[in-house]
């Protein structure tokens, strides 16, 4: 019988303790780490994931092929690993990623794109972890006709300028009693926001971190 991963700590005796399947090989789901979506699903076997751990990319093991290959080596769509973990079985791994572009071969963003089975509204679950995204994206690479572009060329002094105004018209919409206008003001209001933590270089976890602290009552008064 396997020993428990506790006290375990070298990368070879963790992989030791995983359970591949008669091939040698092992089921790798890859996340995106601040969108929580799933990108793609894929095999590894005790050397790609060693290479893997290495590298902090991902690499797998193609079975058409029979070899390894490295995530994005020729499209440099590469996928830096954040965290590596197995299920309760150690059958099956989830591997968080950053990822440099999109993880499917056709350009899609995910592989999983052909719903079978959808909801009757989608879900807005990880928006904000999208717009995030997206802000970032256009904060590095900026594209013309594009607001956020607009907001982050003009300066900071701009975007100080929408979030003060969008404050003073979440106040007008409260004090009018108009709730979908409300609800319209304070999501403009938290996109700008974004947009200055971006110009800022300030994180969601380290917005995450701070209510936590008052939260738990290390600081403020969050009760």
């Amino acid at each position: 019988m396997k020993k428990l991963f506790k006290g375990v700590h070298t990368m070879e005796e963790l992989i030791e303790n995983l359970t591949f399947q008669e091939d040698g090989l092992i089921p790798a789901i890859i996340q995106d780490y601040e969108t929580k979506e799933v990108l793609m699903m894929g095999y590894m076997n005790k050397q790609s994931l060693l290479k893997t751990s290495e590298t902090k990319e991902t690499w797998f093991f193609s079975r058409s092929r029979n070899e390894l290959w490295h995530k994005g080596a020729t499209s440099g769509n590469t996928q830096q690993v954040v965290k590596i973990s197995a299920d309760c079985d150690r059958d099956t791994l989830l591997i968080l990623v950053k990822p440099k572009g999109p993880a499917c071969h056709t350009g899609k963003q995910s592989c999983f794109f052909n719903p079978l089975i959808s909801p009757e509204v989608d879900t807005n679950e990880h928006v904000i972890q999208k717009l995030i995204k997206r802000i970032k994206d256009r904060f590095a690479q900026p594209i013309d006709n594009s607001y956020t572009t607009y907001l982050f060329t003009e300066g900071i002094d701009k975007i100080l300028k929408k979030i003060g105004e969008e404050a003073s018209e979440i106040i007008i919409a409260a004090k009018n009693d108009d709730k979908d206008e409300l609800i319209w003001e304070i999501a403009d209001f938290i996109y700008h926001t974004l947009v200055l933590m971006q110009a800022k270089n300030i994180t969601l976890d380290q917005i995450y971190a701070e209510l936590t602290k008052r939260y738990n009552g290390q600081e403020g008064d969050t009760k």
